[in-house]
């Protein structure tokens, strides 16, 4: 079906008087990062280097993903993680693709009303401080399966840079230190913590001091020479309850005796040509992602302009429908029944563009679903090898530094995960985010996340690897990137750079990037009848690869670097790095 003349006219002829020069917007951003063989992008440099060697020694993407993931653990310790989870979508060369379930899971005292006081009023602080926060951590048990079931080289082998980080340490630089400031008032609560992330003056590590972690060393050493019952059955295990039980928490050893990996079919979907390979529920970020190119496939996003009022006024009504269906909707697979097909169906999506008034903006609480009653220290990776293996992997903390809290001895941060479900129906989490029923506490359900580790390809072959943390965000960061690479004509790394909006339904505001529209652009918006906040602070780190070239011109053209990888300019220790 064709959008009616109606619309387009009435999209074009009013809106294009804004469309922005791309150039003058996106000079900035450094050439992206070029390789041949191979590439790896991640958010911390040391981790990117863990990475190519991984690669380099004949360890294919997966290898590779299970390295940085454990590296990552040791050297951005406010998002990486072995006590946390995640999600790893894996498309191999042969074509095949799955993706890896490895997020936190409610612990089996947990109940649905377990954050709320007497009076049925959420209680403050208590689904993201300390132990009764945290989930059952998941990232050891998918990082094995992934490396038994995909890879090629042994644990130890692609453990040991990440134990000789934690054992010997590593000198911060400046996005290392940043990110120890912005934690220390967190991490000086719990003792445990402060002993290891803060000087004996109580005072973070600063640039070119360096940080050893020999618990966390200790603790991984144990999980390299006897797997994950290391961690699920044996000291790290007993460790983490006793503290969880002497400090306010309810996590037992059957939690971690009784976690289980899943492995599911991705979410895929075309637009334009394009094959998307994401995250299927118990993430919403594959859905979502889709559902919202759906709307916009039969939109003419390169006519209407990167940053013009008649892209973001589409691009808000998608994202405003999309995210009524996420919060309301979608849950764990194991105990919501999803209505994925749906969601993913292109008529349904051209139902919603029959709804989207071409002058005016939608009012997001007329979408009250009826019977309705995640953080930037997310970190996510993306890795390609010689072979074509793609793997594009998110995994999370949640808050910045997690829970804040260590169980004495192991050396590993815990995660506040459980603020991800819904304590009460219409009361907004961390991320403001409205949810309903769906998404409702249970014994060993896992939460609802907005990660989308995506893969992206063309004709059968990988064209993209994208993702980003920043809490519900993710969803927006990583289909932003996808659209401005494939619509409005950018390099990998102007893709990732540019500024960015964002709309999640409730509440009914656009969040706005710094310079991220021309003050033109924010009058038309206003003027249709759109809410904007202006942020003062950019988000996400997306990590990204293009393959064939650094943008679509060139790809197109023949000619460019095999790998062009990207890291974003607001991750100030991540890198892209190519060989």
């Amino acid at each position: 079906m064709q959008l009616t003349r109606r619309t387009l006219i009435a999209v074009s002829l009013s809106l294009t008087l804004t469309l922005t020069p791309s150039a003058a917007v996106f000079a900035a951003s450094p050439a992206p990062a070029k390789g041949e063989h191979g590439m790896v992008v991640t958010a911390q440099h040391l981790a990117s280097e863990v990475g190519v060697d991984v690669l380099k020694k004949g360890g294919n993407a997966v290898d590779a993903a299970v390295a940085v993931g454990y590296a990552l653990a040791v050297v951005y310790p406010n998002a990486g993680n072995i006590g946390g989870g995640g999600f790893m979508t894996i498309r191999l060369k042969d074509g095949r693709s799955t993706f890896l379930d490895f997020r936190e899971r409610a612990p089996l005292a947990a109940t649905k009303t377990m954050y709320l006081d007497k009076d049925g009023k959420p209680v403050k602080g208590a689904s993201l401080d300390g132990y009764l926060a945290v989930g059952v951590p998941g990232s050891v048990a998918g990082f094995e399966m992934a490396r038994q079931k995909y890879g090629t080289l042994t644990r130890q082998d692609l453990m040991a840079p990440a134990i000789a980080y934690a054992r010997d340490g590593f000198v911060l630089n400046q996005g290392d230190a940043a990110s120890f400031a912005g934690g220390a008032e967190r991490l000086a609560k719990d003792p445990a913590a402060a002993a290891i992330f803060l000087k004996k003056d109580g005072k973070p590590y600063g640039i070119g001091e360096k940080l050893a972690q020999p618990d966390l060393a200790a603790s991984l050493s144990a999980i390299s020479e006897k797997g994950p019952d290391a961690f699920y059955k044996g000291a790290i295990a007993d460790a983490i309850v006793k503290a969880s039980g002497a400090k306010g928490g309810i996590l037992a050893k059957g939690d971690f005796e009784q976690y289980a990996v899943r492995e599911l079919k991705p979410v895929t979907c075309s637009y334009r040509g394009y094959e998307i390979i994401s995250s299927p529920p118990p993430s919403s970020g594959g859905v979502i992602i889709c559902e919202i190119l759906n709307v916009l496939e039969l939109y003419p996003l390169s006519y209407l302009g990167a940053g013009s009022a008649g892209t973001v006024h589409v691009m808000v009504e998608a994202m405003r429908y999309a995210y009524v269906d996420r919060n309301s909707a979608l849950g764990d697979p194991d105990f919501v029944d999803n209505p994925v097909e749906k969601l993913l169906d292109k008529g349904y999506a051209k139902d919603i563009r029959d709804k989207i008034d071409p002058f005016r903006a939608g009012v997001s609480k007329d979408l009250m679903p009826k019977g309705f009653g995640e953080s930037k220290e997310t970190t996510h990776y993306s890795i390609i090898d010689k072979d074509g293996n793609a793997v594009a992997v998110t995994y999370t903390l949640n808050g910045s530094f997690g829970a804040g809290v260590v169980a004495d001895g192991t050396g590993i941060l815990l995660n506040n995960e459980m603020d991800d479900f819904t304590q009460k129906p219409g009361v907004p989490n961390l991320y403001g985010l409205v949810q309903g029923e769906a998404n409702a506490i249970e014994p060993k359900k896992t939460p609802l996340s907005s990660m989308s580790p995506t893969v992206v390809t063309k004709d059968g072959k990988p064209f993209m690897v994208i993702g980003s943390p920043g809490g519900s965000r993710i969803i927006t960061i990583t289909l932003e990137a996808i659209v401005n690479v494939i619509d409005h004509g950018m390099n990998i790394q102007e893709a990732i750079d540019a500024p960015r909006i964002h709309h999640q339904w409730l509440p009914d505001t656009v969040y706005v990037e710094p310079f991220g529209l021309s003050p033109d652009t924010e009058r038309l918006l206003a003027g249709m009848g759109y809410h904007l906040e202006l942020a003062d602070k950019t988000w996400g780190q997306a990590a990204g690869i293009l393959v064939g070239g650094k943008s679509l011109d060139e790809i197109e053209k023949g000619g460019g670097a095999r790998y062009n990888g990207a890291i974003d300019s607001r991750a100030a220790a991540g890198e892209a790095l190519g060989y």
